[in-house]
């Protein structure tokens, strides 16, 4: 076991997602997600569950400063950190089923990776609907199934074993949107027009099995929504993980694939 991760400094969900879960499997989307957008200087942008802000950080920088872009989500202690990486960015608590906002505001709505946490993402997606003008352009990325990410299928079977159903399905439901029919249907019922779904891949690199596993028990939804794992379950989960990954091992650490549906449309 990597006696430097026993010793390492505790850091909060939110800390652990920004400087560790951001570069280590969420930043490298960000480039084709907004590409299906193409923004442009002057827009009006809102990210959907923004998280910690990598979406809308970048996409403050591609409408400038005639643009602007709103940053919502649930999480206060994710806003705090978002506030502080990035002031050109408006942040705003709020629910994405019922967004705070008018009615035709926003050119631009995007969504990454949290759309399969919304308790209704029919409605959610109704909401992202009603904010855009007409003619505007709608985002989202989801995960594919959860067999084609490695790293979190294994753990998702550690957690079942060793803390129970209730955590295991917490994991894999990050994965719950994974069909793409049924990703082109919602939208399309949502009200949304011209959908294109389009499946692409991508690395997930972490330092090592036993970070990924420490990482995302404590940054993802299981730390978000408070579940504890206790320090035997967790070595236990460790010891597994790092065994289902060693194919994955490369000279600079772990690297294993995700793959996730992108789509966009038109309102």
């Amino acid at each position: 076991m990597n006696r430097e991760a026993e010793t390492q400094p505790t850091e909060s969900p939110a800390e652990i997602y920004e400087r560790h879960m951001v570069p280590a499997i969420l930043a490298s989307w960000v480039p084709a997600l907004l590409d299906l957008v193409a923004l442009k200087p002057g827009e009006r942008v809102l990210d959907v569950a923004c998280g910690t802000g990598v979406v809308a950080r970048q996409a403050a920088s591609q409408v400038g400063t005639g643009g602007h872009v709103v940053g919502l989500d649930l999480n206060g202690d994710m806003l705090a950190l978002a506030r502080a990486w990035g002031p050109a960015v408006e942040w705003r608590e709020g629910n994405a089923m019922a967004l705070p906002f008018a009615t035709n505001v926003f050119d631009v709505v995007v969504c990454q990776q949290g759309l399969q946490f919304f308790p209704d993402s029919g409605r959610a997606l109704r909401e992202a609907h009603r904010v855009l003008v007409p003619g505007g352009r709608f985002a989202v990325a989801v995960w594919c199934a959860i067999e084609s990410s490695p790293g979190h299928h294994a753990l998702t079977r550690g957690l079942e074993r060793h803390v129970g159903t209730e955590a295991a399905g917490l994991m894999s439901a990050v994965f719950r949107l994974g069909d793409a029919q049924t990703l082109q249907t919602i939208l399309e019922s949502a009200g949304f027009h011209d959908v294109r779904v389009r499946r692409e891949k991508r690395l997930a690199r972490f330092p090592s099995p036993e970070l990924f596993t420490r990482w995302v028990v404590v940054g993802s939804v299981l730390g978000r929504t408070g579940v504890q794992v206790r320090d035997e379950s967790l070595t236990a989960i460790i010891r597994e993980v790092d065994g289902a990954l060693q194919p994955y091992m490369r000279g600079d650490g772990l690297a294993f694939p995700m793959e996730a549906h992108l789509a966009v449309a038109r309102t």
